[in-house]
């Protein structure tokens, strides 16, 4: 599989402060791209660099396994992006805000229909849209940046200030997109909640540092339960059980068991209780994809 955005060691410095430090990205073709990250860990400026933009302080970035810098405008033919807040006319209808964007892309008449039907506008095609809702307002916005059928869309963090339902529609359409479409998509967020439920693949930033980059699958690995037992002496409990060769350790009180099969678990409990220990309680404690974001970047920040 061939990847779409690949950076190598890219940087953007203001002064004396790297907003973006030593990101190297890489985007699989097909994929959801969730790029995560807290507000001001460099995700806008990284994106605006993919656009061209902005431009880097230094190392690079190739689209379509082409270099941006000397390819930009070919490049650009092939991207869709919605960056902060969509560009429209709120005294014109969609259909008119679309025949706008459609004679500045030379595509075919026929693409505003196609498009409106994508992103579930077609009743309201004739509507102006200073009436619509803002997650309409970002649907309008989307089929802005479909319509000369990208490779590639670009999204920054398009549920902002959405309620449930719009966020629930955003959600819907990006999911369909490479399935439908063939297009690979990045969104970038700063929850994890939200890219859980869209993306294939994640990255997450923090302090304009890359602290993770793989599959969304490998990053729920990281949310594997313990077993926590309540104990009569935690620490002896814990000492007695790694000198049997059981992983545990003793934390606030408690002993966490990293090896949470049945059969671990009764095997640990029967060692303690032979040793003279009373097991009070035993239950699961299993951290969530948004603890472990948390963590990580709470603990690059420390």
């Amino acid at each position: 599989m061939g990847y779409v955005i690949q950076t190598n060691h890219l940087v953007k410095q203001f002064g004396q402060e790297k907003a973006v430090d030593n990101i190297s990205l890489a985007i699989p073709e097909g994929e959801v791209y969730g790029f995560l990250g807290p507000n001001g860990a460099g995700k806008t400026t990284t994106i605006r660099m993919l656009l061209g933009l902005m431009t880097s302080t230094s190392g690079s970035i190739h689209i379509f396994n082409q270099d941006l810098n000397k390819e930009r405008i070919d490049i650009l033919k092939h991207v869709g992006s919605l960056v902060e807040n969509p560009s429209y006319y709120p005294h014109l209808t969609a259909e008119e805000n679309l025949e706008v964007f459609r004679k500045v892309y030379g595509v075919p008449k026929s693409r505003i229909r196609e498009v409106l039907g994508v992103v579930r506008l077609s009743d309201v095609a004739g509507k102006k849209v200073k009436a619509f809702s803002l997650g309409m307002k970002q649907r309008l916005g989307i089929a802005i940046a479909l319509l000369h059928q990208p490779k590639l869309l670009i999204l920054d963090e398009p549920t902002n200030g959405l309620d449930p339902s719009g966020i629930i529609e955003i959600r819907h359409l990006i999911k369909r997109l490479p399935d439908e479409f063939g297009m690979t998509v990045l969104i970038s967020s700063h929850l994890l909640s939200e890219i859980d439920q869209i993306a294939t693949s994640v990255g997450i930033i923090s302090e304009g540092k890359m602290i993770f980059q793989d599959s969304i699958e490998n990053l729920r690995e990281h949310a594997q339960q313990n077993v926590v037992l309540r104990v009569s002496d935690s620490i002896a409990a814990s000492q007695a059980l790694l000198v049997r060769g059981v992983d545990a350790k003793n934390q606030d009180g408690r002993v966490y068991l990293h090896e949470n099969s049945d059969d671990h678990v009764s095997q640990a409990i029967r060692m303690l209780v032979q040793d003279g220990y009373a097991v009070y309680r035993a239950e699961e404690e299993k951290r969530s994809l948004e603890d472990i974001f948390l963590a990580m970047t709470k603990g690059h920040a420390s």
